[in-house]
């Protein structure tokens, strides 16, 4: 009589194991969310440099896209701008005439006045030290402890400062384009937006709905900084633990004048630290070309 051989169980997925541990599942989607959101970041952050680049090498007929991305970096860290806002002041910004380089026409004036503010002397004319001293005044006001800045750049914000948000929060939201965010809400709106329930809101889609309720955040309140002619030039946006009730009056007027002093002060910056970055490029890359 003969014997059969005894086949081993088959398995599905050409012979892998599935995975059946809910916190081995758990773990695995955080990875692929997280890599996910860092693919679209760089995928978002690449083009605007290359444009840049671009510009740069048909400008002043530099050698090549390296070249070129060298003398921005340089010129970046010199003047202790970000990279991003430099390329974008390079494209924003026609070509200059040879004769007067791009810093010719900008005021002579200190940075305006920043009260309110705790920041050192020499942190009145540094970006970052500004920024993150008004994302602490804004936090302070609402009472929060997440939050997070953005700036207006190229028709859509970017992600620059943030405090007690998660990887995967902060990589989403590098950068927003479309209009389904309070922070988006609040840019095209030019006015403060406060969500009261991140759950039942409507402003958000289900993407950025799930990434800010992951994050720990179940409401939000934005704030425009905004230039003497009203146009956000940035975001500062606070995230809270539970649902909000409101702000009081005086709440939101201080922070309506807190993104009035820090938007102005952007715009002075713009005018004068990137423009002279601008003219330290322009330069370099004239002899260079």
């Amino acid at each position: 009589m003969s014997q059969e051989a005894e086949l081993p169980p088959a398995t599905p997925f050409g012979g892998i194991e599935p995975v059946t541990d809910p916190a081995v599942l758990r773990e695995e989607i955080d990875r692929l969310r997280q890599e996910s959101a860092e693919l679209r970041g760089r995928l978002h952050a690449h083009p605007p440099i290359s444009l840049a680049q671009g510009v740069l090498m048909e400008r002043y007929r530099l050698p090549g896209p390296e070249a070129a991305f060298t003398l921005m970096r340089e010129s970046s860290q010199r003047f202790n701008i970000k990279l991003h806002t430099l390329a974008d002041a390079v494209v924003r910004t026609p070509e200059p005439d040879a004769a007067r380089p791009p810093s010719g026409s900008r005021p002579a004036q200190g940075p305006p006045p920043l009260p309110g503010l705790r920041l050192d002397p020499a942190g009145h004319r540094n970006q970052g030290a500004v920024l993150s001293a008004a994302l602490r005044r804004v936090l302070d006001i609402t009472q929060a402890g997440m939050g997070n800045v953005q700036l207006a750049e190229g028709g859509r914000l970017r992600m620059e400062k943030h405090v007690g948000l998660s990887r995967d929060f902060t990589g989403f939201f590098a950068f927003v384009e479309g209009p389904t965010t309070s922070c988006a809400q609040a840019a095209e709106t030019r006015r403060q937006v406060t969500v009261r329930d991140v759950a039942t809101a409507g402003v958000f889609d289900e993407d950025s709905r799930r990434t800010i309720l992951l994050a720990g955040s179940r409401a939000c309140h934005s704030v425009p900084l905004v230039n003497r002619a009203g146009v956000p030039l940035g975001m500062i946006s606070s995230h809270h633990e539970r649902p909000l009730a409101g702000f009081t009056r005086a709440q939101l007027d201080v922070l309506e004048s807190t993104g009035v002093m820090v938007g102005r002060w952007l715009s002075w910056h713009r005018h004068t630290v990137v423009r002279d970055a601008l003219a330290h490029l322009h330069t370099h890359a004239r002899t260079l070309g």
